[in-house]
């Protein structure tokens, strides 16, 4: 009583401030953040690219009346010449990892391209590398392979196969061995379509090639 003898101010100060203790305020209602698109991974990216260098190669095979580009034109399928053209694919990709293996071990070139992989790379999960090996021998083979080798030969389309895997920026001439040995594949995988007829063989060896190096890169530092 006291207090409010002394400052009656502080008990009532104007119909104003009456009305704003009688207004109602309603809480403030929080949105969840809007999920935002679920990003590609890695893997994913690999697949997209590769798939849709598959569909190039269906297409360009197509517009030279030669859609079926995992079989050179006129030869029939064959289920015994594909097991065949399967174990040759996997018998050369075996022998060229053994001779990456050898050059990794003996010569400081080989041993400088893996590491820079292995720094480009980073870490490779094994679904990662089973995807990446998958997706490009199938996508590679189906475009150098399968639509080039019919119309533009074996050579030229390892001469394009070899310029794909020219290394990226100003270091490129430290990958220069691998763009040459990049051809030199180029030139036996064109072979092994040509000889056996058909893509098998072919994506039976960069499979394997690309699988065993991968593994290879991501687990062991050369440095």
């Amino acid at each position: 009583m006291y207090a409010c003898a002394q400052n009656p101010r502080k008990l009532f100060r104007g119909p104003g401030e009456a009305l704003n203790r009688l207004r109602y305020t309603p809480p403030t209602l929080r949105l969840p953040p809007t999920p935002r698109p679920p990003r590609l991974s890695r893997a994913g990216v690999i697949a997209v690219f590769y798939g849709a260098l598959a569909g190039i190669a269906v297409i360009w095979g197509a517009t030279r009346g030669h859609a079926d580009i995992y079989r050179m034109p006129g030869v029939p399928l064959d289920v015994r010449r594909v097991a065949t053209n399967l174990a040759a694919g996997v018998a050369f990709g075996l022998v060229f990892v053994a001779i990456t293996r050898y050059m990794a071990h003996r010569h400081q070139w080989a041993r400088d391209i893996h590491q820079e992989f292995r720094h480009l790379l980073g870490p490779l999960a094994a679904r990662e590398t089973v995807i990446l090996a998958l997706a490009s021998s199938i996508g590679e083979e189906s475009f150098f392979r399968g639509a080039l080798v019919p119309h533009v030969g074996v050579i030229a389309s390892s001469v394009l196969f070899g310029l794909l895997h020219i290394g990226p920026g100003p270091r490129f001439v430290r990958f220069l061995p691998w763009t040459l040995a990049s051809f030199l594949v180029g030139l036996a995988l064109g072979a092994l379509m040509r000889e056996g007829g058909d893509l098998s063989g072919p994506i039976a060896a960069h499979f394997t090639i690309n699988y065993l190096n991968l593994r290879y890169i991501a687990e062991k530092d050369l440095g």
